[in-house]
């Protein structure tokens, strides 16, 4: 019984050993120390050991089981940390590089819907023009007609920054700069 069981310490350490994978590792446990395993079954065969030999095979035993768990925990460490160093080396990080762009929040949905109204006018052969938010009164008012007593060139109707500059209070003064910029047909 004690050559079976230094006979299955020995097949059992060359087959940790030459475990390449928890996989493999796995299998062998299963093979030497699961409910089927070869030392689990002389285990099992105690009963058929003289009550003198008992106790010093069972010591034997279990300390062969426990070397073996120990074995196979050791590998099982060593292969995670083969396991890792390799990913590592393969898995390089270059710190370097720009980092990804967050896409901070979104268009409010009238953008969203001006932009589209853009897109169709535009298919349409009309052309978007932008002017300034702050205007000179002779675009405002003078250029569009508008008479000196009209009530929108009243202060209380105008936010005015000076006697002649103002903040525009239509989109016309816009049009006004297109027409002088451009040649009909606009």
């Amino acid at each position: 019984m004690r050559e079976q069981l230094e006979n299955i310490k020995k097949l059992a350490s060359d087959d940790i050993q030459s475990s390449r994978s928890d996989a493999e590792l796995d299998a062998v446990r299963v093979k030497y120390l699961g409910k089927k395993g070869l030392l689990t079954g002389i285990l099992r065969g105690m009963g058929q050991i003289s009550p003198e030999e008992r106790p010093v095979i069972g010591a034997l035993a279990n300390t062969v089981r426990e070397e073996l768990e120990k074995y196979i925990e050791e590998k099982s460490l060593f292969l995670r940390e083969k396991e890792l160093s390799e990913k590592l080396e393969n898995e390089k990080l270059d710190v370097t590089l720009p980092a990804k762009k967050k896409n901070i929040g979104k268009l409010h949905p009238i953008s969203l819907v001006e932009n589209r109204m853009r897109e169709i006018f535009i298919g349409m052969g009309f052309e978007v023009v932008e002017g300034p938010e702050v205007e000179s009164a002779y675009n405002n008012f003078d250029a569009l007609n508008a008479p000196a007593d009209h009530p929108s060139r009243d202060y209380t109707d105008t936010f005015y920054i000076s006697t002649d500059i103002l903040l525009r209070t239509q989109t016309s003064p816009v049009q006004i700069r297109a027409m002088q910029k451009k040649k009909p047909p606009i």
